[in-house]
C-alpha cells in the first residue's frame, strides 16, 4: 500500500520512542483529566479482560478472536474521545497527521497478512475434506487417495506465508516509532497523543502476538516496556507476561501451532495416518476419522470467526484513515475558498 493518493506532507523522526509524552500535569483542567484517565481506566479493564484465568487458553482462536474484538473496541473508544476533545483536525499538528496517515497504512498491511493466511489455512481444509471424502468409501483405491490427500494437508500447513514475514518488519517499526511528539502548547492534544500511546502498544502487542501464533515463531516477541504513569500500565505488563510466556512455551515444547485448534487437527492426522494401512483395525480407523472429522470442522469455524475480526478492524482503520483525509480535504478547500474571496482575481485563474 501507498500513500501516493494523500496530501503530501512532509516526514517528521523522532527520538527515543519511550520519551514522556504527558507527566502528570496540573496544567491540564479537571475536565480534560477526567476525559483521559476514564479512557485510561476503560483500556486497563480491556486488558484485564483478555487475561484468562489460565493461561492456556491463550492458546486458542477463541482469544485471537477475542483479542481482536477487543483492538475494535479500543480503536472506537479513542476515535469517542476525539470526539469528547472536540479537537477538530483543523487544530491537529501536521506531525500527528504524519503519523497517523503512515501507522494506518501499516496497519492495513498486517490485516491483509492476516487475511492472506487464514485463507491459506482454509484451503489446507480442502485436503482435509479430500481425505475424509475418500476414507468414506472404504476402497484400497480411496485409502491411498486419502493418504496422499493428508500428505498434501501436512506440506500446506507446514509451508511459510511470506506476507506474514513481512508483517513482522513492519510491527518492529511501529515499535520503534510507538510515540509521538512532545505537545507544548495544546493541553487537548497532549490528551489525545497520551491516548493515541495506550492504542498503538495495544495494538502493536496483539498483532505480535498473532503474528507469532501463525508463524510458529516467536523470535520477533520481544516484550515491550510503557510508561509506569498510564493508568493502564499494570494491566497490560501483567498480560504481556502472561501471553508471552505461554507462546514461548507452547512453541518450545514442539506443537506444530500455538492454536490448540490446528495441533488437534495435526495430531489427529498422525494418529489415523498409518492406520489407513491397517485394514483389520477397523474400529480404530473409524474412531480417529470422527476426530478428524470434528476437529477440522473447529477449526474451520474458528477461522471463519476469526476472519470476520480482521476484516472488522480492517474496517475501522481504513474508515479512520478515511475520515481523516476527508476532513483535510474539506479543510484545504474551505482555506482555498477563504483566499478566493480575499483576493477576486484569483478566481479568474485557470
Amino acid at each position: 500500500m501507498s500513500r501516493s493518493q494523500d496530501p503530501q506532507r512532509p516526514f517528521f523522526p523522532f527520538g527515543n520512542p519511550f520519551r514522556m509524552i504527558l507527566p502528570k500535569s496540573s496544567s491540564l483542567s479537571p475536565r480534560l483529566v477526567a476525559i483521559l484517565n476514564s479512557f485510561e481506566e476503560t483500556l486497563a479493564e480491556r486488558l484485564k479482560t483478555l487475561k484468562p484465568k489460565d493461561c492456556k487458553e491463550i492458546q486458542s482462536l477463541s482469544w485471537m478472536i477475542s483479542a481482536l474484538n477487543s483492538l475494535f473496541a479500543i480503536h472506537t473508544d479513542v476515535k469517542s474521545l476525539i470526539t469528547s476533545l472536540e479537537l477538530p483536525v483543523s487544530n491537529w499538528d501536521d506531525k500527528w497527521i504524519d503519523v497517523y496517515l503512515d501507522n494506518s497504512v501499516k496497519l492495513l498491511d498486517v490485516c491483509i497478512a492476516f487475511s492472506s493466511e487464514i485463507s491459506r489455512l482454509n484451503q489446507g481444509h480442502l485436503f482435509l475434506h479430500c481425505s475424509l471424502h475418500n476414507l468414506d468409501c472404504a476402497t484400497a483405491e480411496q485409502f491411498l487417495k486419502a493418504r496422499s490427500s493428508l500428505d498434501g494437508w501436512k506440506q500446506h500447513v507446514s509451508s511459510k506465508n511470506p506476507r506474514l514475514e513481512k508483517c513482522f518488519s513492519i510491527l518492529d517499526n511501529l515499535v520503534d516509532t510507538l510515540d509521538l511528539p512532545k505537545i507544548k502548547n495544546s493541553s487537548k492534544g497532549k490528551v489525545l497523543m497520551c491516548a493515541m500511546y495506550g492504542v498503538r502498544v495495544i495494538t502493536v502487542f496483539i498483532c505480535r502476538v498473532l503474528a507469532a501464533a501463525f508463524s510458529c515463531s516467536a523470535v520477533k516477541l520481544s516484550d515491550l516496556k510503557v510508561r509506569e504513569t498510564c493508568l493502564w500500565s499494570e494491566a497490560f505488563t501483567d498480560l504481556q507476561a502472561c501471553v508471552h510466556g505461554q507462546v514461548r512455551n507452547a512453541l518450545s515444547s514442539g506443537k506444530v501451532a500455538v492454536m490448540k485448534e490446528l495441533d488437534l487437527v495435526d495430531a489427529t492426522v498422525t494418529k489415523l495416518y498409518p492406520l489407513i494401512q491397517i485394514t483389520d483395525d477397523a474400529e480404530a480407523m473409524r474412531s480417529s476419522i470422527t476426530e478428524l472429522r470434528e476437529s477440522a470442522d473447529i477449526l474451520s469455524q474458528g477461522l471463519h470467526l476469526l476472519s470476520k475480526e480482521v476484516d472488522g478492524f480492517f474496517q475501522i482503520v481504513l474508515t479512520g484513515r478515511d475520515a481523516l483525509l476527508g476532513n483535510l480535504r474539506v479543510g484545504s478547500d474551505l482555506s482555498n475558498s477563504t483566499r478566493k474571496n480575499n483576493h477576486p482575481e484569483w478566481s479568474t485563474v485557470r
